[in-house]
C-alpha cells in the first residue's frame, strides 16, 4: 500500500479548509472559456494548492496533475490526479453535491482514491482492497448493489445536455431502458454507486481529474467503471460506472447502439 487513509483524511481536511468557508458566500466566479462557461473559483483554487503542498511533502518524487495548475513530474511511476472542486456548479449555486477529488495512479492504473464532501460530512477513500465511508451515520465499508437489469436500476448523468449527436441518441435509448434517471450530482453520483444506493452512472467528455480518484472507489467496492468502448477509464472521455458486471455490460450494449 502506497498510502493510507490518514494521509487522504489529511488532504481532505485541507481541501475543507479553503472550501467550507467559501461555500455559500458571496466570491468571485471567473470563467474558464471565451465562449460558453466553465466557472473557477477561488476556493477551487486554493483548495488545490493545499493539496499539492500535502503531497510534495509527503511525497517528493511523485507526479501531481490538476485541474487548475496543471501537471508537473508527469513522467513518475507515481501520480497524483487533484480535482479540488468536482462540480462547480453545484458549489456556485449552493448545493452540497460537489465534492475533492484525490486520486493515485501507479504506472497509469488508479490505485487509490478519496472523494470527501465536507458540508454533508462525508469521506468515501480506499485503503487496501476496501473502499471505507465516513460520514453522520459512522464508518462502514462500502459495497455496491447486485443489480443486473436495466429495468430495475436507477441511474444518474449531469445533464443529458451534454450527449450530442449519435452519444445523445444512444443515451436516450439507455435512459428508456432503466427504472428511474436523475441529473446534476457530479462526482456524488459515482460516490452513491460504491455505497450501494444507485446502479448506474453514465458520463461524456470527462477529464482525468474529473474521475481517476473514483475508479478505485468504485472498483473497490464491487462495481465496473470504463470508458463506452471497455477501454480503462483513466483515459476519461465517455464513461460509464455500474454496479455489477452483467449491468455494465448491458449499458454497454445500449450505448454502443
Amino acid at each position: 500500500m502506497i498510502v493510507n487513509g490518514d494521509f487522504m483524511m489529511r488532504l481532505a481536511d485541507a481541501a475543507a479548509e479553503q472550501t467550507l468557508p467559501r461555500f455559500r458566500q458571496a466570491g468571485l466566479v471567473d470563467n474558464k472559456l471565451t465562449t460558453g462557461f466553465d466557472p473557477v473559483t477561488e476556493a477551487d483554487r486554493e483548495a488545490e494548492l493545499a493539496i499539492r503542498a500535502l503531497i510534495r511533502e509527503a511525497f517528493p518524487d511523485h507526479g501531481i496533475l490538476g485541474e487548475e495548475f496543471g501537471s508537473e513530474n508527469s513522467d513518475a511511476r507515481h501520480v497524483w490526479v487533484i480535482d479540488p472542486i468536482d462540480g462547480t456548479r453545484a458549489f456556485i449555486s449552493g448545493m452540497p453535491l460537489w465534492g475533492t477529488l484525490v486520486g493515485l495512479t501507479d504506472n497509469g492504473d488508479a490505485v487509490e482514491g478519496m472523494m470527501s464532501q465536507p458540508f454533508i460530512g462525508e469521506l468515501f477513500w480506499t485503503e487496501g482492497d476496501r473502499s471505507l465511508y465516513q460520514g453522520p451515520r459512522g464508518n462502514r465499508t462500502l459495497s455496491t448493489k447486485t443489480t443486473t437489469d436495466l429495468a430495475d436500476a436507477l441511474m444518474c448523468t449531469t445533464t443529458p445536455t451534454l450527449f450530442v449527436d449519435a452519444k445523445r441518441v444512444s443515451y436516450d435509448n439507455l435512459e428508456s431502458k432503466v427504472r428511474l434517471a436523475r441529473y446534476g450530482t457530479d462526482c456524488y453520483a459515482y460516490a452513491m454507486l460504491a455505497a450501494g444506493h444507485i446502479d448506474l452512472v453514465v458520463e461524456t467528455g470527462l477529464q482525468p481529474y474529473d474521475i481517476v480518484a473514483l475508479v478505485p472507489i468504485i472498483e473497490k467496492a464491487g462495481g465496473v467503471v470504463t470508458t463506452w468502448d471497455g477501454g480503462p477509464a483513466e483515459k476519461a472521455g465517455d464513461i460509464v460506472a455500474a454496479a455489477t458486471p452483467e449491468l455494465h455490460e448491458a449499458a454497454l450494449a445500449m450505448l454502443r447502439g
